[in-house]
This record gives C-alpha cells, sequence and structure tokens, in this order.
C-alpha cells in the first residue's frame, strides 16, 4: 500500500457543490474520479498510485449517496484501515440549509439523485442526509455552503485543505449573524450579543467590523476586551489539545445580530493573535455580502 499519496475524500448533499470542489481540486493537480463506488476505493488507490509523477500521489474521489447502504456504513473504517497503511486520508463534507437546496434545484431543474419514482424533492433531500450521516460524522472538515458562492467554495478547498500541510492543523475563524443561522460547519460558537452594538450610533452604522470607527468604538468598550481575553485564553489552551489528537481543522463561529460589527471585528482581532503561535489560521465572514441596515 502507499505511503506517500494524498486522498481526498469529497462527499455530502446533493447540490452542495460537490462537483466544484473536485473541480479545483483537479485544477490543483489532484487525480480526480467522481461517484466512485465506495467497494472499489482501496483498488483505486492502488491502481493510481501504480502511475507516475504528482499525479500518482494526491488522489481526489467523489462518494454520494447512490452507493449502497451498507457500504456507505463501512466507509469511516476503510479509511481507518488506509490511514494505518499510510495513506494520508481526508473526508470533506459539504451540505447546505434544506431551503437552499430546494432553491438550488428550482433554478437548475435538474433531478436530485434519491428523488427516482416521482418522489418529492424535499424528502428526497431529507433521506439523502440521512443515508450519508455516517460520512458525516466522520468527516475532518465540514463546509456549509449554504451562502457561499463558488468562488468562496473554491478559495475554501486551495486555502484549507490544498495547502495544509500533513501535520497541521487549519484553524478558521468566521463570524456570521444569528438571524442568518448559525454555521452548520462550527466546531465552537462564541456569542457577541451581549456586547455593546455599534448598530446604536448613527455615526457607526452603516460601517463595519472593518472600518476603523468602529474598531476604535468596540476596542475601548471593557465588556468587549474581556470577552476577547477570555476568548483567547480558552483557545490558546485548547488548539494544542486539537493538535495532539491529530485533527486537520477546527472551525470557529463568532456571532452578534446580524453579523455586521462586533463578530467581524472580534474575528479580526482572535486572528491577528492566534497567527502570532499558529498558522495556518484564517478567516471568513459570512453575512458582510448580504449586509442590510438592520439591527446588529
Amino acid at each position: 500500500m502507499p505511503t506517500d499519496l494524498r486522498l481526498i475524500i469529497v462527499s455530502g448533499l446533493s447540490g452542495s457543490g460537490k462537483s466544484v470542489a473536485l473541480h479545483v481540486l483537479e485544477d490543483l493537480g489532484y487525480y480526480c474520479i467522481d461517484n466512485i463506488p465506495v467497494a472499489l476505493l482501496e483498488a483505486a488507490v492502488n491502481e493510481i498510485h501504480q502511475g507516475k509523477g504528482p499525479a500518482a500521489e494526491l488522489l481526489a474521489v467523489g462518494v454520494d449517496a447512490r452507493n449502497r447502504t451498507q457500504d456507505l456504513e463501512a466507509l469511516p473504517g476503510l479509511i481507518d484501515d488506509l490511514r494505518d497503511q499510510g495513506v494520508r486520508t481526508e473526508i470533506v463534507f459539504l451540505h447546505a440549509s434544506e431551503e437552499v437546496l430546494l432553491q438550488r434545484y428550482s433554478e437548475s431543474r435538474r433531478r436530485h439523485p434519491l428523488a427516482a419514482h416521482g418522489a418529492e424533492l424535499r424528502k428526497a433531500i431529507i433521506n439523502e442526509r440521512e443515508v450519508l450521516a455516517h460520512i458525516n460524522s466522520a468527516a475532518d472538515l465540514i463546509i456549509d455552503t449554504s451562502r457561499t458562492s463558488i468562488y468562496e467554495l473554491a478559495d475554501a478547498i486551495h486555502e484549507r485543505v490544498d495547502r495544509r500541510q500533513s501535520d497541521a492543523l487549519s484553524v478558521l475563524i468566521e463570524s456570521f449573524g444569528f438571524k442568518h443561522r448559525i454555521p452548520a460547519d462550527a466546531d465552537f460558537v462564541f456569542d457577541m450579543r451581549c456586547l455593546p452594538n455599534p448598530y446604536w450610533s448613527a455615526e457607526l452604522r452603516g460601517l463595519t467590523g472593518l472600518d476603523s470607527e468602529v474598531i476604535e468604538f468596540l476596542d475601548g468598550e471593557e465588556a468587549f476586551f474581556a470577552m476577547y481575553e477570555d476568548i483567547v485564553g480558552f483557545l490558546n489552551r485548547w488548539i494544542p489539545r486539537f493538535k495532539d489528537a491529530h485533527r486537520g481543522y477546527l472551525t470557529i463561529a463568532i456571532g452578534c445580530t446580524g453579523g455586521q460589527h462586533r463578530s467581524v471585528h472580534m474575528t479580526e482581532k482572535l486572528a491577528a493573535e492566534l497567527r502570532k503561535h499558529h498558522e495556518p489560521v484564517l478567516t471568513r465572514h459570512n453575512n458582510l455580502a448580504q449586509l442590510r441596515l438592520q439591527p446588529d
């Protein structure tokens, strides 16, 4: 069995962006196979490794719900076996909210792979979540694409997956607004809604946590600084434990009401501090693109 092969398994809900992720990996030099039967995965790993050149070291496969249920349930165990044999194996699981998936299928007019025999689309989506539950639970990285463009997804695959070194813990800190829903990919969620809100200042209302005026306002608030120090202490204590446990990815979500002021500045401030001792640390602001002048 090869010991210098990196295997990325891309799975997730239909309509969540699996094809986009595989295309990105293909452009990055991975040999990509879509919709592979799980029963053939180990044979594919051995076959690809017989080649020469970089393509023999980078393999990405797409696994979807059309596999047999027993094979999907067995996949986490198969991955453990591959890792024991030296194959650097990761699962990247993509998903989106039910309403977003319904909208995407309505716009594309494509048929859901589990909507055979006239099954209702919503029921097919719910069924797919259940079928893929074992893979979701075993995933190394979960990406919620509900509010992610194809370009943002491509950046996430490039920055978090392809650029991650074999022994590195990739940390993502993301801001969000509770009124837009909590990101489903978060390992930790911190709530900023108890902090002073720049929205209630007319001069700051239309700005964001990236603007100097908002930064000055928040940094001058004792409660904001106390929250920042508590979160920094928590992360500095526990990130090394995640690294020791050989975790590849950690996602931290920072939320306020609208994802405009408090969560944005806290995200940037935390990332700047963590980068002094840890790399890579990435940031993402989920709701700035959907910014509306409503209470933060």
